[in-house]
Formats: C-alpha cells, sequence, structure tokens
C-alpha cells in the first residue's frame, strides 16, 4: 500500500471529515544519470555562491526574491512561518459546482482522499451525496507550503482531489486562434466529420502505449546486452496536402483499414 503525503480533513458544514491523500499518478519516464562518457563517472554539481565564490552547505541556503532593478530580498524560514496559511491542514469546502462547468486547463495534479480513522461514514456521507446530486466540491487546500484551489469529486467508490492553478496561472491563448478570414468548404467540414466518425469509440487507455519508452527501454536493454538494434525502413516524407477533401477522404479510409485490421488481430 502506497504511504499518505499528507493528512488533513475536509470541512463539510459542520462535519468535519478526517482523510488521508495519495498521489493518483506516477510519471513512467526512464531517469538518466549525467556522466563523463571516458569512465562512466557521474556528474556532480557544488552549490557555490557567485559573490564570495564559496561552496554552501544546504542547511545555510535561504530563499531570495530578486527585484527587477537586481536587488535581492532575503527571506528566513521564520518569515514563511509567519504567512497566513489557514488550510494548513483543512480542505476547505468553499462551493459545489457541476464537474463539466469547470475547464480541465485547471487541473494541475490528482490525487486520492482516503477516510482516516473516524471520517470513514462522513466521507460515504459527502461522496454518495455529491454522486446523487452530479455536483463536485471546489475546495482550498495548502499543499507543500502553497495554498492551492481543487476540486473534489467521486469517481469508482472514492474521492479523487484534483489540484487547480488560479486564474492568474492561466495563459490567453487567443493568439493562436487562426484568423477570421480563413474559411473552409462545406464538403471539407463533411469529410472531416466522416473521419471524426471512423475514429470515433469509447475511450479505452489501455489500447494506447507510450512507443518512445518502448523503443528507448529496447535502446538500453541492447546497450547492455551489446547487440545493436536493427535499422528501421526511413518513413516517406508526407507530401504538402492541398485538396482537404481528398487527404480527409484518404485519412477516413486508413481509419477504417486500421480498425478492421485491430479487430480481425483481437478476434485471432
Amino acid at each position: 500500500m502506497p504511504r499518505s503525503i499528507w493528512k488533513g480533513a475536509i470541512s463539510f458544514g459542520l462535519v468535519t471529515i478526517p482523510v488521508k491523500l495519495f498521489s493518483a499518478t506516477e510519471e513512467k519516464d526512464i531517469s538518466f544519470r549525467q556522466v563523463h562518457p571516458k569512465d562512466g563517472g557521474r556528474i556532480k554539481y557544488r552549490r557555490v555562491c557567485e559573490v564570495c565564490g564559496e561552496e554552501i552547505p544546504f542547511a545555510e541556503i535561504a530563499k531570495g526574491y530578486e527585484l527587477a532593478d537586481g536587488r535581492m530580498v532575503i527571506l528566513e524560514k521564520e518569515d514563511f512561518d509567519q504567512l497566513p496559511l489557514t488550510t494548513t491542514k483543512a480542505v476547505e469546502v468553499v462551493q459545489f459546482v457541476a464537474e463539466e462547468d469547470v475547464d480541465p486547463t485547471y487541473f494541475a495534479k490528482t490525487y486520492f482522499l482516503q477516510a482516516d480513522g473516524p471520517g470513514t461514514k462522513p466521507y460515504v456521507l459527502l461522496r454518495d451525496a455529491l454522486v446523487k446530486t452530479g455536483q463536485s466540491a471546489v475546495v482550498k487546500v495548502a499543499l507543500r507550503s502553497r495554498e492551492a484551489l481543487a476540486l473534489i469529486r467521486p469517481k469508482d467508490g472514492v474521492l479523487l482531489m484534483h489540484t487547480m492553478l488560479w486564474p492568474d496561472e492561466l495563459r490567453d491563448g487567443s493568439f493562436a486562434a487562426p484568423a477570421d478570414t480563413v474559411t473552409v468548404s462545406d464538403a471539407e467540414v463533411t469529410m472531416a466529420e466522416s473521419f471524426i466518425e471512423a475514429l470515433s469509440g469509447d475511450f479505452r487507455p489501455e489500447d494506447f502505449t507510450d512507443a518512445y519508452r518502448e523503443a528507448l527501454e529496447e535502446l538500453v536493454e541492447s546497450k547492455i546486452s551489446g547487440v545493436e538494434l536493427p535499422e528501421e525502413a526511413e518513413a516517406p516524407q508526407e507530401a504538402e496536402v492541398v485538396d482537404l477533401v481528398a487527404a480527409l477522404r484518404a485519412s477516413v479510409e486508413a481509419a477504417k483499414k486500421r480498425r478492421e485490421e485491430a479487430e480481425q488481430a483481437k478476434a485471432i
């Protein structure tokens, strides 16, 4: 069983729900060490002060906020301890909303909430009430000395908590929108709809794999065994798309073929 990373309580009106917090995700990237290729020695870094040139122990390093004019404001641990963080050990429910009302762009990280000790019954109460009303709870919580908005919602009998970015942390994406002068024909839209329909289906994450990570793992294994990987044929370069309808028609046919091949493979 994984270890909890935080303990606190959800404030649900006058009801307090003791909970434990667990990470719901984990990165599967392959990690590498920085090494000297001649002898395989690992590269190490020293914490050196740019003013005096001395190596500084980690315990003696403080946080500094640099002003636009270059001046540095030094903040000590005592300064941070004085900051008002009322949600240090509490998950404060501030609003209930429909889940679809929250733009997924706000979501940062996902956690599992587990009832702690006597919190089981009020936990089930909140979970079932959210299910029956179709609502999610907007909360404020402090994690790693930083206050964040979060959304609590029920899924598969468990309460999930998605930490969220603050509104001023989202960038304005209007610059990426094409100009209003760019138009497409009805025929092009119809073919695009056909392509979408050909690839439509239930989302099954297990059907997809990280091809790059798999290739990287094979590369590492080949290095270990001393066997070189076979050379792959160079992928043909895609021609410039001129006729969108023709390109989409070809895409639809290719998508149908891939789906048929996948279904045949499953039947074997």
